[in-house]
């Protein structure tokens, strides 16, 4: 990848200032939120001709991307090609599909809505219900002035999914959340912001995808995942976008004391993809663990810049990455782990391992640790290597073809990571993505 920080800033006619009014005057949203959106503008603005923060960018080659060959869409009716990748919702608790930036389908159980539960397009919510996603969106977690992607976002976001759920209220059954591109030319904003007030508990499978293999988009997103007072989230997010998209996306988690957030992020498909995630434990007894899984073919790049803060004592984190790499393909991982002067007996591990299917692939895998308390035990481990030739050989004289050894070797390698997920639908719906995956190019 290379070293230049500096891509095309975002500054031509689908996201001017006369297309922003226009955009901004025809939401019907509250005042606050046309306010908000009108400040990460003016930041966006100013950004966007300033360079991107040199440790987080320099490997991340963005100089054939070109943000005004991108423009938003105007609602649509449901894609013939979407329906084909919307999963069998009935064992979810509540869906939401989205299509180029709107909804076009929400599902939810009654029981939980009168419950208190709020589940679905952030768009509607937040006309419907603004006093309960105020003090939330974009004000906790994701910052609208970290560059200007994130301000890009935070000026222009266009749905995205809700999940709001009171304190104590457990949801059993696993929540599903679809964003799909099918225009070509499409950008894409969505914006998912999930609360759990205290002891609340919940899980959420969020998928990306396109409606087929070559229309161009751009995914600019955001997630912000608040856990209050002993509360537990299980979160994972599968990004599968064609070829032709670039995902780049601001992920935040707040965690406060006693809570528990499981965040699983799978990436497979894009032309070029970057994850900005933070994961920051604000009180005592807060717990994340953190998993990774990434498959990369053909000229695919990707990229993550991972944070473990801990801000609190007795605060523990897990991150563990797992990727896969074939052909020409690239994949940049900067993780940190930082502990403040006042987060004693904190334990953080972090750790990224990759399997190269090609001589040609390359992984650039950088763990840090920046320390400041001194009752610590914060530990970090990169690795990398080739299939063994042996193994496949091994396998291959037992009657398997050279497909399906590859694939029993892919799979052991990433069923550490799907072993952590508890919940076997999210777990059995991220395995048949990666067999998807090893199909291409056989």
């Amino acid at each position: 990848m290379s070293t230049s920080p500096s891509p095309a800033a975002p500054t031509a006619a689908p996201f001017d200032e006369a297309a922003f009014e226009a955009f901004v005057a025809s939401r019907d949203e509250p005042e606050w939120v046309s306010q908000r959106r009108r400040e990460a503008f003016a930041a966006y603005n100013r950004l966007r001709n300033e360079p991107l923060d040199e440790e987080e960018w320099k490997r991340v080659e963005l100089r054939a991307f070109r943000p005004d060959t991108f423009a938003l869409q105007p609602a649509a009716e449901q894609s013939p090609a979407l329906e084909t990748l919307m999963r069998d919702r009935a064992e979810f608790a509540g869906s939401v599909v989205h299509l180029d930036g709107h909804a076009i389908d929400e599902t939810f159980d009654d029981d939980l809505a009168a419950q208190g539960v709020r589940f679905g397009d952030l768009t509607r919510l937040v006309r419907e219900e603004p006093e309960l996603l105020e003090p939330h969106l974009l004000t906790r977690a994701v910052s609208p002035t970290t560059d200007r992607f994130s301000a890009w976002h935070s000026a222009f976001w266009t749905g995205g999914t809700v999940l709001y759920v009171p304190s104590g209220v457990e949801i059993t059954a696993p929540l599903y959340s679809l964003i799909g591109l099918a225009a070509d030319g499409a950008a894409d904003f969505s914006h998912t912001l999930v609360v759990l007030e205290d002891g609340a508990q919940a899980t959420l499978l969020e998928e990306t995808s396109s409606a087929d293999a070559t229309s161009r988009g751009i995914h600019a997103g955001a997630v912000e995942l608040l856990l209050g007072r002993g509360a537990g989230l299980r979160y994972v997010q599968l990004q599968n976008w064609n070829e032709s998209t670039w995902h780049v996306a601001h992920q935040a988690g707040r965690v406060d004391a006693d809570a528990s957030l499981q965040w699983t992020v799978g990436g497979l498909g894009s032309r070029l993809s970057h994850i900005h995630q933070d994961v920051r434990l604000d009180g005592r007894g807060a717990h994340a663990e953190v998993n990774g899984l990434s498959f990369a073919t053909g000229k695919q790049r990707m990229s993550y810049y991972t944070q473990q803060a801990h801000h609190a004592p007795d605060t523990t984190s897990d991150l563990l990455y797992r990727n896969v790499l074939r052909d020409t393909a690239r994949i940049v991982w900067r993780g940190m782990i930082g502990v403040d002067a006042d987060a004693q007996r904190t334990d953080g591990y972090q750790r990224n391992d990759a399997l190269l299917l090609s001589p040609d692939a390359r992984i650039d895998a950088i763990p840090g640790l920046e320390i400041e308390a001194d009752d610590v035990r914060c530990t970090h481990g990169a690795t990398a290597g080739r299939v063994d030739a042996e193994q496949v050989f091994y396998l291959m004289c037992r009657g398997l073809t050279e497909y399906e050894a590859m694939h029993m070797i892919v799979h052991g390698f990433f069923q550490v990571v799907s072993d952590r997920i508890p919940v076997e639908l999210v777990r059995d719906t991220l395995d048949a993505a990666v067999e998807r995956k090893l199909g291409i190019g056989d």
